[in-house]
């Protein structure tokens, strides 16, 4: 299918394979997040929704790309996705506290197992086999368009802290060329599906890179020193509303938390 696609229009091949490599990149991006994982034995605080929506992404893909002949490149970077997604999910597991451990089971098996079977069923049994790809592709597109609006967190996070600390620029750039990539692979198909949603994502790069130039040298508000006699006030007001020892105590319970901030999950990867 390969050898078609550079007969009949190089161009889909080129972007294409460019697409592959370029997802398969922001694929890895959480390797150093589950490298310290492993090391630590723990999942310190990060949520495993990220790895268990972006599985059931891909699977919907693979699905997709199997009602589309001129899909292949779909198929294969969301093949190679699925199998990194189930070792995260594997490793978020094996070492998150068990409340975690048993929500995201659960939600395992109520989104990649149920709903991906029920969806299944549905569009195999219920729905006729010409409008499957197109009921398909909207599904995959709105799950596209909301795994491309998560960023919108972090971006605000940026924003409000001066801080690029949870945005690294490479993680944006690769997420752009992705976009960019399947962008044109959709349009040289005339695959609306895949050409609509990541032009969202392409807008959503370009806004994350524009972030970072603005503030990667800003000082951090969290770093922002107050004047001397200020600070040395609150404190003073601090302590002196403090009138038992056990209130001292759960006060300083309180800040512990506080300061015990979890690391960010890595952003999703929506290869289509």
């Amino acid at each position: 299918m390969a050898l078609n696609f550079i007969n009949h229009n190089p161009w889909i091949f080129a972007f294409g394979l460019l697409g592959n490599i370029f997802s398969f990149i922001v694929f890895l991006a959480p390797v150093p997040t589950f490298i310290r994982v492993c090391r630590k034995k723990s999942t310190e605080g990060f949520q495993s929704v990220p790895y268990v929506v972006a599985l059931f992404s891909a699977m919907l893909l693979i699905y997709y790309s199997t009602l589309n002949a001129d899909e292949l490149f779909l198929m294969t970077i969301n093949s190679v996705g699925c199998f990194i997604e189930t070792i995260y999910i594997a490793l978020y597991i094996a070492y998150a506290p068990k409340k975690a451990r048993i929500f995201t089971v659960r939600f395992f098996l109520l989104l990649d197992v149920v709903g991906f079977c029920l969806i299944l069923l549905v569009t195999q049994f219920v729905v006729k086999r010409p409008y499957r790809a197109r009921v398909i592709g909207f599904v995959c597109g709105g799950l596209s368009v909301s795994v491309f609006a998560a960023p919108l967190s972090i971006m605000r996070t940026v924003i409000r802290t001066k801080s690029v600390e949870f945005m690294p620029f490479s993680l944006s750039l690769f997420l752009t060329l992705s976009a960019v990539t399947w962008l044109f692979y959709g349009l040289l198909l005339k695959d609306l599906f895949v050409a609509l949603p990541n032009t969202l994502g392409f807008t959503f790069g370009m806004a994350q890179m524009i972030l970072y130039a603005i503030y990667r040298n800003a000082k951090p508000a969290a770093e922002l020193e107050l004047p001397q006699h200020k600070a040395t006030t609150v404190e003073v007001e601090a302590e002196a509303s403090l009138d038992t020892p056990e209130q001292r105590h759960h006060e300083k319970y309180c800040m512990d938390l506080e300061t015990q901030a979890a690391p960010a999950a890595p952003m999703l990867n929506s290869a289509a």
